[in-house]
């Protein structure tokens, strides 16, 4: 039996990068997985691709910022599936600037996206997960669920440029633990992921020009071979490896482990 096998799950922002990945990990693993990305094209060829594989997937489109979004993505998740046991709040981007600089604009956005989102979509989640866990428990049953969390280790140290997502990103580490503490009675884990410097294209040269929601993103290329030194493992993590950290917390090896941030940088921030 595969270790997913029958398990739903949902991934936020999972149309390319680390989601993309994670998805793509998750079906082989034998979970039905829903792709969810703010653009139809690449999240439609991820359930393409995982398909051609055997695997079973849906595109849920839509931006996570958008208050009727949650109701949206877990109606169509039940409606396909009928369940849900796995919640990965991938989805975000970055709008850097110094803080003398920030426009409230700039700042709210991180929050909506990094935090206002991912809350809205665990409390919409909650018969799936708390009140499902509380009728398990009643009924003499035991069955796992997981939420995991997207954060950085902005939200841990702070960054320069970065108020807005930082704050956003600590917040999260909040949510996460305010949630383990929550629910975990009811046997619902979650935990967050705080990445370093993942190689996608949030993280490429800003030479390149990549836009998210209309905002360039990306670090300047001088910068990045900087933080690149600065890890003791001298270079930034691929997708693959960020990837394998949101799975275990999305596993059964992760169990009982509740409220824990788990760091994903080489060596970068300890």
């Amino acid at each position: 039996m595969k270790m997913l096998e029958n398990q739903v799950a949902i991934i936020t922002g999972s149309g390319r990068g680390v989601g993309r990945a994670v998805a793509e990990m998750m079906a082989e693993h034998g979970a039905r997985v829903v792709v969810s990305d703010l653009d139809p094209e690449p999240a439609v060829e991820a359930v393409k691709e995982i398909r051609a594989k055997g695997g079973a997937a849906i595109s849920v489109v839509g931006n996570v910022t958008d208050p009727d979004f949650p109701k949206k993505i877990i109606g169509e998740t039940i409606q396909a599936f009928g369940k849900l046991d796995i919640l990965i709040n991938n989805a975000g981007y970055t709008w850097d600037g110094m803080i003398h600089k920030m426009t409230d604009e700039q700042f709210q956005a991180m929050l909506d996206i990094h935090l206002i989102g991912p809350f809205r979509l665990i409390r919409e989640a909650a018969p799936y997960f708390r009140d499902a866990g509380k009728a398990d428990i009643e009924q003499g049953t035991l069955h796992y669920r997981k939420i995991v969390n997207v954060s950085s280790v902005a939200g841990v140290m702070g960054n320069v440029g970065q108020a807005n997502y930082s704050s956003a990103k600590a917040g999260l580490i909040g949510l996460t633990k305010t949630v383990a503490r929550e629910w975990g009675p009811f046997n619902v884990n979650c935990n967050a992921v705080a990445f370093g410097l993942i190689d996608t294209r949030l993280t490429q040269a800003k030479e390149m020009g990549e836009k998210v929601n209309g905002v360039e993103v990306g670090i300047p290329q001088k910068v990045r071979q900087m933080f690149e030194q600065s890890i003791p493992q001298k270079r930034a993590g691929t997708v693959e490896e960020a990837a394998a950290g949101i799975f275990y917390l999305a596993s059964p090896f992760s169990n009982y482990t509740n409220g824990h941030v788990l760091h994903i940088n080489g060596g970068w921030y300890t």
